[in-house]
């Protein structure tokens, strides 16, 4: 599906998408017009999703993050889905994951601080439906992050 040429472009363009076209092209080996041209083609077939801009949270005034796992009640027929509805309305609600397993959805959660966090966690997180175990994990360092994929 992917050739040299588009994974050159794909590694120089992860590595600096906010990059102008003439130098990104200069970087991948290509011309400004053949970089255009793959780059359109893999927006196209949805090898590239898009573009976005991440936003550091903890700038913001965001100091806790905790990690939920959460069991549903599998008795409940379509427990998942109004859960994971329930979930998208939390707006400090960062992240939903499913899983197959004992746990089965993980709820990535930011806070300004652990009164925010305690406020949310009442109010919002345990009023979720379906849930019958619930498991807080804080955050203490993030050790890695990376989205780049070795092209």
């Amino acid at each position: 599906m992917l050739d040299d040429t588009d994974r050159r472009i794909l590694r120089q363009y992860q590595a600096a998408p906010e990059e102008p076209s003439e130098a990104l092209a200069e970087r991948a080996g290509v011309t400004p017009s053949t970089l255009a041209r793959r780059l359109a083609r893999m927006r196209e077939t949805g090898v590239l999703r898009g573009v976005r801009g991440v936003i550091d949270w903890a700038q913001l005034g965001y100091a806790v993050e905790v990690s939920l796992r959460v069991t549903l009640d599998k008795s409940v027929p379509n427990a998942l889905d109004a859960f994971v509805a329930a979930a998208r309305e939390v707006q400090e609600v960062l992240e939903i994951q499913t899983f197959l397993g004992q746990v089965d959805v993980r709820l990535a959660v930011i806070a300004r601080d652990l009164e925010d966090y305690q406020r949310l966690y009442r109010d919002h997180l345990l009023a979720l439906p379906h849930m019958t175990d619930l498991e807080a994990l804080m955050h203490v360092a993030r050790l890695k992050t990376d989205e780049t994929l070795p092209l």
